[in-house]
């Protein structure tokens, strides 16, 4: 009897193999995405060659963004490489770099170990195109992991599957989106183009301590099978375990990646993290001088994290190795405001209201922590609360002297002064009991 019970389980566990499984795989997923959803804040990274032009070829200012030079000014690769002759970042610091993320209050840093250009700012053995055959010779990779590394800051790696330069990297030519590229391709071949791309992620995983995240970008050339996504995705868990990976190798894997936009209502059911620039363009341009004010920055910070993602914000540093003074200023104006109101953006849930009129909410446990943007007139009205309230301050007054409430069946309304106290987003705490009923 006991064997036909044993046989009846197998039978009953195969017809359902996800019954267990999928929770054993949400608990570790939870906890490889756990410093990931408490931090919600972290600082993206396009650097390399195209620094070097910034935006301008030949004399003429070229449209789109500068880390796409190579393609929107349709420049062969012949023409293109010799600016690794050129690249001496002699101003970068790596502990400058880290300290300018760190004081804006971010918890990671993601940055291009290669861009679709090719050019790898690692040392890498199995390619020349790269930053040790620059005048500079310096790992840069090395310097920043080990400075993160040493600040308690996660390092990342962004990783393009384009490459412009790469022999054998196709499409290419007459047909594809380059047909300038006019390089043969009777002798390219993608599959050994992907093979030197799992040996350059295994130089990445392995020579420069843990790695939070694994950044694809560049995958919209090919279909996943074309780019062997579930073999490159095992090898690099068998690498790192406990690494993070978007999904830009075109299958899901552990988050979405919406790109200079915030999604309406977040993105239910998935992990995600919005990436923008803080002007026009990812990489350096210096013509680029669109700048978003530090009170937007903010608020679009509120605004994800409310929606239940990340914010991942960029900055393009300068040929020299220097972060332009524009995006250091309003790195440190979210910095200020994040050491006052932190405690409501990190780890912070996304709000339990469908919309607000005058802000955002995100939530803790038995917190409600109000972002109130525009000030109203005397009285702040919070819809369907059906939580019982127990205290509300500003969550900037450190002795959280209590605010006047009073709450209806229908909201809640608190007694503020004539002026916001920040014109920028005003924290509120609405302590409650218990989980938050709306």
């Amino acid at each position: 009897m006991l064997f036909l019970i044993f046989g009846l389980f197998l039978v009953i566990r195969g017809s359902f193999p996800n019954v267990q499984l999928a929770k054993e795989f949400k608990e570790e997923k939870d906890t490889r995405m756990a410093w990931w959803r408490e931090a919600k804040f972290g600082l993206f990274i396009h650097w390399g060659l195209y620094a070097i032009p910034a935006g301008v070829w030949k004399g003429e200012k070229i449209d789109g963004v500068g880390e796409w030079i190579m393609f929107n000014a349709k420049i062969p690769v012949p023409e293109y490489e010799p600016l690794i002759q050129k690249f001496n970042p002699v101003k970068f610091s790596a502990k400058e770099w880290v300290r300018i993320a760190k004081e804006a209050g971010m918890k990671y840093i993601v940055i291009t170990s290669k861009h679709h250009d090719g050019f790898c700012l690692f040392d890498s053995h199995l390619s020349d195109y790269d930053i040790m055959s620059t005048p500079f010779k310096r790992d840069i990779l090395k310097e920043l992991a080990a400075e993160c590394h040493s600040q308690g800051m996660r390092i990342c790696w962004y990783h393009s599957i384009l490459d412009w330069h790469h022999p054998d990297y196709l499409p290419r030519g007459e047909g594809s989106p380059r047909p300038w590229d006019n390089r043969p391709k009777d002798k390219a071949n993608l599959n050994r183009y992907l093979d030197y791309m799992k040996g350059q992620l295994e130089e990445l995983l392995s020579n420069y301590g843990e790695i939070g995240v694994l950044w694809f970008d560049g995958g919209w050339e090919h279909k996943p099978e074309e780019l062997r996504a579930e073999e490159i995705v095992g090898f690099i868990r068998k690498l790192q375990p406990q690494i993070i990976i978007n999904n830009r190798i075109n299958i899901p894997q552990d988050f979405d990646t919406p790109e200079q936009e915030i999604p309406a209502t977040g993105i239910p059911g998935r992990d995600w993290e919005t990436c923008m620039t803080m002007n026009d363009t990812w990489g350096f341009k210096i013509h680029d001088q669109n700048w978003k004010r530090d009170k937007d920055l903010i608020q679009k910070l509120v605004d994800i994290v409310s929606k239940g993602g990340n914010f991942l914000l960029n900055v393009g540093p300068t040929a020299e190795g220097l972060i332009p003074d524009a995006s250091v200023e309003r790195l440190a104006s979210m910095g200020r405001w994040l050491r006052t109101n932190g405690e409501s953006i990190y780890g912070a849930k996304a709000s339990v209201f469908p919309k607000l009129e005058w802000g955002r909410c995100t939530v803790k446990p038995g917190r409600l922590y109000l972002h109130v943007f525009n000030w109203p007139e005397g009285k702040l009205l919070v819809p369907g609360v059906s939580s019982k309230i127990k205290k509300a301050y500003f969550l900037m007054d450190e002795k959280r002297f209590p605010l006047s409430v009073s709450q209806s069946k229908d909201e809640v309304s608190i007694s503020l002064p004539g002026q916001a106290a920040d014109p920028i987003d005003t924290v509120i705490v609405l302590e409650i009991e218990g989980k938050p009923i709306t």
